[in-house]
């Protein structure tokens, strides 16, 4: 048995695509996921199985959710050691950082720097991002909200083919914490 962490995009945003918690739960217990937990209201949920792996979880979440909702929602499943991995190797100073200044954005396939050759990373100083495994990580001083670099980076022809999905560093380390076996 294996525990991950299920990240579902874009859902109870702005209003649009209502996803209770608690219905997710109900619907990834009906998937026969064991141990499923919920954090927070956007779309992060933690279980336990022991079949698949995490493509074919992703897309049976997502299948399962449009069959149930009826929105389709791009889902990406990680386990605990690729989630301790990310913390892990954050380039920037964490521990010195406010949570709402360091997030990590979560690719479905690895991404290479020639994807974002056309962003000048001078351009939005004091705003940094860094390439990491499946994983990109954003600087943003001032928050995500006021970000000019996460605008440029979240260019649809930049993230085009895969899934992308953002969370902020408190976010980033209750996961970790929650899909420890």
């Amino acid at each position: 048995m294996t525990t991950y962490a299920a990240l579902l995009r874009g859902i109870n945003v702005g209003g649009s695509r209502k996803l209770p918690m608690a219905d997710l739960r109900t619907l990834m217990t009906g998937l026969g996921y064991d141990g499923v937990r919920t954090h927070l209201q956007s779309g992060q949920a933690v279980f336990t199985t022991g079949h698949g792996d995490e493509d074919s979880l992703a897309a049976e979440l997502g299948r399962a959710v449009e069959e149930r909702f009826g929105f389709s929602v791009d889902v990406i499943v990680r386990d605990h050691a690729y989630l301790k991995a990310v913390a892990d190797a954050c380039p920037f100073p964490a521990a010195e950082l406010a949570p709402k200044q360091l997030h990590v954005t979560y690719f479905s396939a690895p991404v290479t720097p020639e994807r974002f050759a056309e962003i000048d990373p001078a351009a939005h100083l004091p705003e940094e991002f860094r390439l990491g495994d499946r994983c990109l990580y954003l600087y943003a001083p001032e928050g995500l909200g006021r970000s000019k670099l996460a605008e440029a980076l979240s260019r649809p022809r930049l993230t085009k083919g895969l899934i992308a999905t953002s969370r902020n560093w408190n976010t980033v380390l209750k996961l970790v914490e929650m899909t420890v076996d």
